[in-house]
């Protein structure tokens, strides 16, 4: 745990400051950094805002990211107003005609279709000035496959060329797909850009011609393991292999990728029990706090800060639990401990990303969490 975090996290706890979320924003920017220098300028980055929409998060990303992808007009108008210079991206499956209506006086750079209803929708509002999309396309190719509610098959993508040919000014750049969810090997992932993108520009060649250098937004999928919190994905191998796709222009839409390993959440062990020969540990806060372990169905890491205090202490296996009432609050199961007693802290990491934004804040109307950014300062603010 980085030494600036778990000062921060011992400040906040003698504040009484805790369950806390500490962003390490000095940390942000050098991974971001890093991973727009191993991209070599391969692809265009655009960030995800739904990972991590936090203003200062979006501040520190700025100098490192292309733009930004959104997918409703609540996050278009917040990135406006923190960055209103920033391009955009504009995706999501649900889009109303309020929000295409935002989408074009805000002057989002490219506009991702997703159904023919949609582009019909957008032709009507955008008149004469027209609009710059990419049509969203769901092939049914491994990855994100075909039983989803997002993009159009073969045949929702026929239907919208009628409605093109009619409509000059939506100038159609290319495509936007989704190669897959939370993918941790760069080969992976790569394998299946190079068949979405083989199948991708196939599809434009025999029905965009005229574009003579399409667009090919792959979107995210770079994952995250949370079982191993220090591996990172391997930004590195995966721009060498885009960089041989050849034929289109390419951007990619990482979010958990980018601002997960920033952050923690940080909180303290208020009992320690045994229960029909299981122990556990009842945390201050839980997964209405950070609701990622139960939404992925995983154990989130973290890391132990001891404190002086009395009571009992836990040594052997823990499931870590929160303070609400259902079975499902439940942060990491049967972790090894070593003298773990009420007082101390617990910092989950890999928090940075859908972290509080997903969670169910006000299930028992418990407190909320600080939100903490570091900047190189001495003090959390």
């Amino acid at each position: 745990m980085r030494q600036r975090v778990r000062a921060a996290a011992l400040r906040l706890a003698g504040a009484g400051g805790l369950p806390a979320y500490v962003y390490d924003l000095p940390g942000l920017a050098a991974h971001a950094a890093d991973v727009r220098a191993e991209m070599g300028g391969t692809a265009e980055v655009f960030y995800a805002v739904k990972a991590n929409p936090a203003a200062e998060i979006l501040r520190t990303l700025r100098p490192y990211v292309d733009g930004f992808e959104v997918a409703s007009g609540g996050e278009l108008a917040h990135v406006r107003e923190v960055a209103p210079d920033a391009r955009i991206a504009f995706s999501g499956p649900g889009k109303t005609p309020a929000e295409l209506a935002l989408a074009l006086e805000a002057g989002v750079e490219r506009l991702h279709v997703e159904s023919p209803r949609e582009l019909a929708r957008l032709i009507e509002l955008a008149g004469p000035r027209g609009a710059d999309v990419l049509l969203r396309a769901n092939p049914g190719l491994p990855g994100e496959g075909a039983a989803t509610p997002f993009g159009m098959d073969p045949a929702g993508l026929a239907a919208c060329l009628p409605l093109l040919a009619d409509a000059p000014r939506i100038r159609v750049h290319g495509l936007h797909t989704h190669l897959t969810w939370a993918r941790e090997d760069a080969a992976g992932l790569a394998r299946l850009a190079a068949e979405v993108a083989r199948w991708a520009l196939g599809w434009i060649g025999a029905h965009l011609p005229h574009l003579t250098a399409p667009e090919l937004d792959l979107g995210g999928g770079m994952g995250v393991d949370y079982a191993a919190p220090d591996e990172r994905f391997g930004w590195a191998a995966y721009a060498g292999a885009l960089s041989r796709l050849g034929g289109a222009r390419l951007r990619i839409e990482p979010g958990r990728a980018l601002t997960a390993y920033d952050g923690w959440y940080v909180t303290d062990v208020l009992d320690v029990k045994r229960n029909h020969g299981r122990d556990y540990a009842v945390l201050r806060g839980g997964t209405h706090h950070l609701r990622t372990p139960v939404a992925r169905g995983h154990d989130q890491p973290f890391t132990v800060i001891h404190r002086e205090s009395a009571g009992p202490a836990l040594t052997g296996r823990a499931t870590l639990v929160g303070q609400l009432c259902t079975p499902k609050d439940v942060l990491h199961r049967d972790a090894p401990v070593t003298g773990l007693r009420p007082g101390d802290l617990i910092a989950f990491g890999l928090a940075g990303a859908y972290a509080w934004n997903l969670s169910h804040h006000d299930f028992l109307m418990h407190p909320h969490p600080g939100l903490h950014y570091l900047d190189g300062r001495d003090d959390p603010r």
